[in-house]
């Protein structure tokens, strides 16, 4: 069975758009072409990919299973072309690493920064993402090493311990809920929030509480990062759910309190979450050894 790119890319842009028209367009292929093309696809599958619908061109069941793996395709094939751009501008290898926010924002920067100066022809792409999304992201080959936290399936990867934290309520110093020694989520939501950015991976995670407690956060403004989040919570903002270990380094120079979560997923135990580690380039291998290093150590410190 032999699938050509240009067949992959019509029937993404087809079923993105619903319309075989304006994905033919979109392809620069005139329709006859693009109808003909589907044609032989469907025939080389076997299945019906495409039914015409009072929305337009939709997908059967079939035909999303096929356009699922075309856009994983296509995606590897783009990060296949930027990884021999870069090696045509001299760099030697590269890593795509996903993240929490957490790991991203507090513990990830040290251990990098030393890898890329004993790599120096090494690059480094980061991204923030939820932990699920994370996952499938290494799984489908868009990530080479995973950040992820929390209890979350990590079907068939390989798994490192890495850090653990634990996300807290973050108050003013003179609110009402200052003294309390611990509180639960669910105590917070008729209060203000100050937040992250809704691009950003801890905001999705407690989006995604809130919808299982069929509640929503009463966010007053959102922020960049934690220092910020401190900051506004310390003007009288509101309050905040953030990483105790970014809180942490505040508390002492700003007026604001921490408390404790009582709800079991406020305790985020972090892991490295790889693909096969004996596979992995040289470089990559020493960068996993080097966050198990740090892990280690954080361990004895603790």
């Amino acid at each position: 069975m032999h699938f050509d790119l240009v067949d992959l890319r019509l029937i993404v842009r087809v079923a993105e758009l619903n319309s075989l028209t304006r994905g033919a367009e979109r392809s620069h292929i005139s329709l006859a072409a693009a109808s003909t093309r589907i044609k032989n696809l469907e025939e080389s599958v076997g299945a019906k990919l495409l039914v015409r619908s009072s929305q337009g061109m939709t997908l059967t069941q079939p035909g999303k299973t096929f356009v699922q793996h075309a856009m994983v395709v296509l995606g590897q094939i783009e990060n296949l072309r930027g990884d021999m751009q870069e090696y045509a501008d001299g760099i030697k290898g590269q890593l795509r690493i996903f993240s929490n926010t957490t790991a991203l924002c507090e513990f990830l920067p040290p251990v990098l920064g030393s890898f890329l100066q004993s790599h120096p022809d090494i690059n480094i792409h980061l991204r923030e993402m939820l932990s699920h999304d994370i996952v499938r992201a290494v799984l489908d080959g868009y990530a080479d090493i995973g950040v992820v936290a929390g209890t979350v399936n990590t079907e068939n990867l390989e798994i490192i311990p890495y850090r653990s934290d634990q996300l807290v309520l973050v108050v003013p110093a003179n609110h009402f809920l200052a003294q309390r020694t611990s509180i639960r989520f669910s105590e917070t939501l008729d209060l203000v929030h100050v937040g992250l950015h809704e691009a950003s991976a801890l905001h999705g995670f407690l989006k995604q509480i809130c919808d299982d407690m069929h509640s929503q956060l009463q966010l007053r403004i959102q922020v960049g990062n934690f220092q910020a989040a401190c900051r506004m919570i310390e003007a009288q903002a509101g309050v905040g759910i953030l990483p105790k270990s970014a809180v942490h380094l505040h508390a002492a120079s700003m007026d604001i309190k921490i408390i404790p979560l009582d709800d079991t997923w406020a305790d985020r135990h972090m892991h490295v979450c790889i693909r096969h580690l004996e596979t992995m380039p040289a470089f990559a291998r020493d960068l996993v050894a080097m966050l198990q290093a740090d892990a280690e150590n954080a361990s004895r410190v603790s």
